[in-house]
């Protein structure tokens, strides 16, 4: 076994910091200078990445995992195109970082998603015809029957990235194929669009609020360093967002939110109640894109 890398006996976690100043836009594209995609190295590990604003508002944030036998992508961005988001060479390049200090024969690469929405799933043709890599569509059947919650949406599936094994969950609320994902080795709480500092869109209230709960709980039980979502679309300004595709956010909070935070998300549920539209709370903005029962 290799002892620098992640092995299932290793000991809880330690919370890292994050203190990162992520690339956030340009009052002019045209004169912007950040890459295409910023690459943090939270850990050997563990890397995360996100888009330059420049080439989608959206800006989503990306994570690659490296365990002993395979490594996980988990989302792909918000463009297809290579040569505008060069997604599979700078996954690539640190694939052979990887490689280079960690030589395995045969190493793999899996690529997962939070959920199907285009902005998480725009680059999976770029890895379709990579070697040695299973790309799992995002969508509810393909990603459900992969993870086995179509027979059980209550489990906890389990990815084995070797010596470092990922537990998912279904969470639907933002959209009915949603999966969060907690990786033991560092105690990230991987989101997606279900909790993040931004406008969290709930296509299902009741799933949404049970999802909530069931993240709560999960917490709860496990060690968990960073609740880590794919955007930032809040200001500093507690309450206050971006506007819908702004390109340029140089107030940004930072990325990672806390466990209590889901408490935070929980009193505004029962705030909102059945309300429909758009609640803005410090941390985040709560918008109910389905209709409440009638009574």
């Amino acid at each position: 076994m290799d002892p620098q890398s992640p092995t299932a006996a290793a000991d809880p976690p330690g919370a890292r910091t994050l203190d990162v100043r992520w690339i956030h836009g340009s009052p002019s594209a045209k004169h912007n200078t950040d890459p295409d995609i910023q690459v943090h190295a939270y850990d050997e590990h563990t890397v995360i990445l996100r888009q330059n604003m420049a080439i989608d508002y959206e800006a989503p944030f990306m994570f690659l995992l490296f365990g002993q036998a395979r490594a996980v992508l988990i989302d792909t961005g918000a463009t297809a195109s290579a040569a505008y988001f060069p997604l599979r060479r700078v996954v690539d390049e640190l694939m052979a970082e990887r490689s280079a200090a960690h030589p395995r024969d045969g190493y793999e690469l899996l690529v997962l998603h939070t959920h199907p929405h285009g902005d998480h799933i725009a680059g999976d043709a770029q890895f379709t015809d990579r070697p040695a890599t299973t790309v799992v569509p995002a969508g509810l059947e393909s990603a459900w029957d992969f993870f086995g919650f179509g027979d059980d949406p209550d489990r906890v599936a389990r990815v084995d990235l070797g010596g470092r094994v990922l537990e998912c969950l279904a969470t639907p609320g933002h959209h009915e194929a949603s999966v969060t994902y907690y990786d033991p080795w560092t105690g990230l709480l991987l989101t997606g669009d279900t909790v993040y500092p931004g406008r969290l869109y709930i296509e299902d209230w009741s799933a949404f609020g049970r999802t909530v709960d069931r993240l709560i709980d999960f917490c709860d039980s496990r060690p968990v360093t960073h609740v880590l979502g794919c955007h930032i679309e809040m200001t500093r300004q507690p309450g206050v967002d971006y506007p819908v595709r702004t390109t340029y956010q140089p107030d940004e909070p930072p990325l990672q939110m806390t466990p209590r935070q889901l408490h935070d998300i929980r009193a505004a549920i029962d705030e909102v109640g059945d309300r429909p539209g758009r609640h803005a709370f410090a941390d985040f903005v709560l918008c109910r894109r389905d209709t409440p029962p009638e009574e």
